[in-house]
């Protein structure tokens, strides 16, 4: 006869099937010594960059600035090719005009000749009002003029005037003058009236060029003309 034992216990548990499990290699960390490399290379790349910073402003500073306190002693000491350079390089800057003037055909009056700003030329300086030329800062300015008058009467002497006002609200006056007269045993009958002179001008003063009889002015390219030179 067989006996049957009952037990109370639960059986073992099943062991769970196995699963391949990721590795996790952690990464080796930069050494110190690496880290003092990477940073000695960031501090030279700053420091050359300011260094090209500075460098470039002084140069600009030099050329910009230093070589316009020149005085004419300091040149005296310099070599000829290098006072030359220098000269070439302030007349290129200066302030300059010549002027052609538009025909005025039938007018018998007085008045101011009206520029040909197409034919002109034109460097730092404006024109206003077709007459007048504004002075762009204060300095000498040479100033002169050529009219050239074909017809008229052979014994009245025929005037061309420089006119200046210091600005556009305010009277002009005559700071030059020229004359000339016909000659009526030449033909044809031209003469010519010319003028230059050394002005002091301040920034905003104005000069246009008058005539006495604006039909009388010879228009042809060359015979009349204005200009001023900022020295």
């Amino acid at each position: 006869m067989i006996n049957t034992y009952q037990t109370s216990l639960a059986p073992p548990p099943v062991p769970p099937r196995s699963r391949s499990q990721p590795v996790l290699i952690p990464a080796s960390l930069p050494s110190q010594g690496h880290n003092k490399v990477l940073v000695r290379f960031l501090v030279g790349v700053v420091a050359l960059h300011l260094l090209l910073s500075l460098a470039g402003f002084f140069y600009l500073y030099y050329h910009e600035h230093m070589e316009k306190h020149f005085s004419a002693e300091d040149r005296d000491g310099l070599p000829s090719s290098q006072k030359q350079e220098m000269d070439k390089q302030d007349t290129f800057y200066k302030a300059l005009a010549r002027m052609a003037v538009k025909r005025a055909e039938g007018k018998k009056t007085p008045g101011c000749l009206q520029w040909d700003t197409m034919h002109s030329v034109l460097r730092g300086i404006n024109y206003y009002e077709q007459i007048w030329l504004t002075i762009p800062e204060t300095g000498f300015y040479y100033v002169y003029s050529r009219v050239t008058f074909s017809k008229g009467d052979s014994t009245i002497p025929l005037a061309s005037k420089v006119k200046l006002r210091k600005n556009e609200a305010d009277e002009s006056e005559d700071v030059m003058k020229a004359y000339c007269y016909l000659e009526s045993t030449k033909n044809p009958h031209m003469c010519t009236a010319a003028q230059g002179d050394l002005i002091l001008l301040e920034k905003g003063n104005q000069l246009s060029l008058w005539v006495q009889d604006l039909s009388l002015v010879d228009y042809e390219e060359g015979a009349t003309s204005f200009g001023i030179y900022k020295l």
